[in-house]
């Protein structure tokens, strides 16, 4: 799937899709587009995403940061859109990811909070529902 149809699966649309990197969905969920290799091992039932926002900048920076204040401070539910990259390294850089070779896929049975968030550093835990 790519990248908008991942978010519409969630019922999220983009504000900008050109650089948006979340959306809220209906349900008041944050939907948030992860890089797959940003993920640690599974422990059990859970797994997390761990990132720093200082690792780009641009518009869809600035969304995110917002997006993350507001779903540490309320516990807001995450969704995962999972972005895949054949170039980690570029994305590492903050070089601009939508010129790599990227998929998307989603995790319908995540679900997702912020447990760590500086305004920088971020952690969000997934639980696997059944």
């Amino acid at each position: 799937m790519n990248y908008g149809e991942a978010f519409t699966r969630y019922g999220a649309a983009l504000r900008n899709p050109q650089w948006s990197v979340c959306a809220e969905n209906a349900k008041g969920e944050l939907v948030v587009s992860l890089w797959h290799h940003h993920f640690r091992k599974a422990v059990g039932n859970t797994i997390r995403c761990v990132g720093k926002a200082s690792r780009w900048s641009g518009p869809g920076n600035a969304e995110f940061r917002e997006s993350m204040n507001k779903a540490f401070e309320t516990n807001q539910v995450i969704r995962a859109v999972i972005a895949r990259t054949d170039n980690p390294n570029a994305v590492e850089r903050g070089e601009g990811a939508s010129k790599l070779k990227n998929t998307f896929s989603i995790k319908e049975d995540w679900f997702g909070k912020v447990v760590v968030w500086d305004g920088d550093t971020y952690e969000i835990e997934f639980e696997r529902r059944n």
